[in-house]
């Protein structure tokens, strides 16, 4: 079954990009923009922008310099570390963000404000349909409080920014970059580019990435020695290598605008195509396929209530595979749809800025194949949002306020009569915010917000091979709800940097997936198989917990600075039935920097403490300490060339992530070293 549009969703976009591509064809002369600090700036969850030290929501920037040089991986891996922010750990191929200890329907993944209309959410061996190689910044937000983006992003947004949609010419005609790298743990190669090119008031852009890496080595047996103790067994030796957790990736895009005085107007095309190993299940790896096309416009009003009308629209067509063996395909799974957003930005007005702010989206998900585990679902969703913000230098107030509704439409695996659920939801939240002394600010938050469950949390019924489990939904659970209070400190003054943010979350109607005891026996070619029943249901739970981070500049000399740096996070979580399933352990980050025009260096200890806290029939997680050391050298005056080395994991550890379904069967790499070269022009 393809993806077909109504004849209301194209008319809508083609009225709103045609009001988009007339009104910048109707500007004669380029702008000339002041530059703007990026790692300072962040567009998402406000589309007006603010600083970063005066947010009162939880944020992360990953910035242009620091992609330059960062591990060819996946997503969550990439991010993982990060305040609050952890690995799905599915292996290479296919790990996901995990923030607060939330994953899967609860953490949005964008790419430039939209959705990404792939099916990583469905199942955490289920890749992310855009490479972190794409993109020029990646902004993260922690916690609800992000009305912008709904309700779906319960547990926080990561917004990919790639730049394929140039929004302002390139600085003397052209800019871009080449990188390259290689690893020991996993024989790993991977190489990307990318080229803007002004052609009068015409921007260019073409960029693509290559990624081939093998099974990578594991200082242990990939058993874990609680699994083997409580199975009875021993842990078999693979020979240092964790079986089936190869992954290779080829991903190209080609973008373009118009760029007038007023405004921009672009289109871009990609193609993605993955294939990577499924460690759950021996021979079993995937194929995935996609194809999207992108358009994104902006006009600033020189006058009115309003600085800009800014619109996004993205389409995809996404496939993946699953195969059992050589030329064995078995299940696929297609997600085709549109998502489109139009945001309205108030010009600022004595401290007062302001945006609001439409969204709608229609998608369909199909599985095929015998080990189908959700029927066909079409899900329809729209949204409208205001967010404000008053600042007063010394002290102010934000506020926001969204309506949803979202509508999915299945036929239950099981047979019987189609099922079409419609969920209302509101959000809300207000927040204020002091600057008592230079360099400090202070905030308070209060957010409300209401998430639809999605359609694995409502339709599943089967067996989900990459989980070694039979899923259940239930057709019957309400919306979740939460009430979130955080706090939030920043500081920044002299050498002294630091962040503080302390939340605690209440669920009314909580969506957990919890192991049933009961066990479901699968005829497989007249050999029995037997899968645990993990069944989805509603409880009441309370999320709290913390993120802190400093830095503090112990010696500086010209452009030669020392820095120490320390980092902490922890999160509790507790149902009506126990501890909630697969939460992070705490953690500690030590780092001390060294940094000058030619040369970085920094060594780095990560502690990631027990978790013994665990869910029904869940086992505990052992502790484990990491050492990194990474270094940077730029051998010539104009900074251009860039070549860099990171050795991670000296010590080869044994680190199993407990956010993991396979965290006893798949431990994390062992000691890598890698080595790479940027050259940005």
């Amino acid at each position: 079954m393809r993806y077909r549009p109504s004849t209301r969703t194209l008319l809508l976009a083609a009225t709103g990009w045609a009001a988009f591509g007339g009104m910048a064809a109707a500007q004669s002369v380029p702008a000339q923009t002041e530059p703007v600090e990026l790692e300072e700036i962040i567009v998402t969850g406000q589309p007006f922008g603010i600083s970063q030290n005066a947010t009162t929501i939880a944020t992360s920037v990953v910035d242009e310099d620091a992609l330059a040089i960062a591990p060819a991986s996946s997503l969550g891996d990439l991010l993982n570390g990060l305040p609050g922010v952890r690995s799905t750990a599915f292996a290479p191929g296919s790990s996901r963000p995990v923030i607060r200890g939330l994953t899967g329907p609860r953490v949005q993944v964008l790419t430039n404000g939209v959705g990404l209309i792939d099916a990583s959410s469905v199942s955490p061996d289920h890749q992310v349909a855009t490479d972190p190689a794409e993109s020029n910044r990646i902004e993260i937000i922690r916690g609800p409080a992000t009305l912008a983006y709904g309700g779906s992003a319960i547990g926080g947004v990561v917004n990919i920014l790639d730049g394929r949609i140039p929004e302002e010419l390139p600085e003397g005609g052209i800019d871009g970059s080449i990188s390259a790298q290689t690893s020991t743990v996993d024989d790993g190669t991977a190489f990307n580019g990318r080229a803007t090119v002004a052609l009068g008031q015409f921007a260019l852009t073409v960029d693509a990435v290559t990624k081939d890496a093998n099974s990578y080595d594991i200082p242990s047996s990939p058993i874990s020695a609680r699994r083997a103790a409580a199975d009875g067994i021993e842990r078999p030796d693979t020979g240092g290598v964790l079986p089936n957790s190869f992954s290779q990736l080829d991903a190209w895009g080609v973008g373009g605008s118009y760029i007038a005085d007023k405004g921009f107007f672009g289109v871009s095309y990609k193609e993605t195509d993955s294939t990577y190993g499924v460690v759950a299940e021996e021979g079993v790896f995937i194929d995935l396929q996609q194809e999207r096309f992108d358009a994104r416009g902006e006009y600033r009003f020189d006058a009115g209530p309003f600085r800009s009308i800014r619109g996004t629209y993205g389409q995809a067509d996404y496939t993946h595979t699953e195969f059992e063996g050589p030329g064995e395909p078995g299940t696929i799974f297609n997600s085709d749809g549109q998502e489109a957003r139009l945001d309205l930005v108030q010009r600022e007005r004595d401290g007062w800025n302001g945006a609001i702010g439409i969204q709608a989206l229609e998608r369909t998900f199909e599985a095929i194949g015998e080990e189908a585990f959700v029927p066909t679902t079409d899900i329809e969703e729209q949204g409208i949002y205001t967010v404000q913000r008053l600042d007063r230098d010394g002290y102010g107030f934000e506020g926001g306020l969204r309506y949803d509704r979202r509508t999915l439409t299945a036929t239950p695996l099981s047979g019987g009569d189609e099922i079409q659920r419609e969920f209302d939801n509101w959000s809300a939240s207000a927040a204020a915010f002091l600057r008592p002394a230079p360099g400090l600010f202070l905030g308070l938050s209060l957010s409300r917000t209401e998430r639809a469950p999605s359609e694995v949390e409502l339709f599943s019924d089967g067996v989900h091979i990459a989980t070694a489990a039979y899923e259940l939904g239930d057709v019957t659970l309400d919306s979740e709800k939460v009430t979130t209070l955080e706090g939030t400190v920043h500081y920044d003054r002299g050498a002294f940097r630091s962040d503080l943010h302390v939340y605690a979350s209440k669920y009314d109607g909580f969506i957990d997936q919890r192991d049933t005891g009961e066990v479901f026996e699968f005829d497989e070619d007249g050999e029995i198989e037997e899968f645990p029943i993990f069944a989805y249901l509603q409880t009441d739970a309370e999320f709290k917990g913390f993120e802190a981070q400093a830095a503090y500049d112990v010696w500086t000399s010209g452009s030669q600075v020392v820095t120490l740096e320390a980092a902490a996070d922890y999160v509790d979580a507790d149902t009506d039935l126990g501890p909630a399933a697969r939460i992070p352990p705490y953690s500690l980050t030590g780092r001390v920097k060294y940094a000058s025009t030619p040369f970085d260096v920094a060594l780095e200890v990560r502690h990631v403490g027990e978790q013994d806290e665990v869910a029904e029939f869940e086992l505990p997680t052992d502790s484990y300490t990491l050492v990194n050391l990474s270094g940077a050298w730029r051998p010539f005056a104009d900074r251009n060339v860039t070549v860099f080395a990171e050795g991670r994991n000296l010590t080869d550890e044994e680190a199993r992530e407990h956010v993991s379904f396979l965290k006893d069967i798949a431990p994390q790499p062992g000691r890598n070293l890698r080595v790479g070269i940027n050259y940005r022009f």
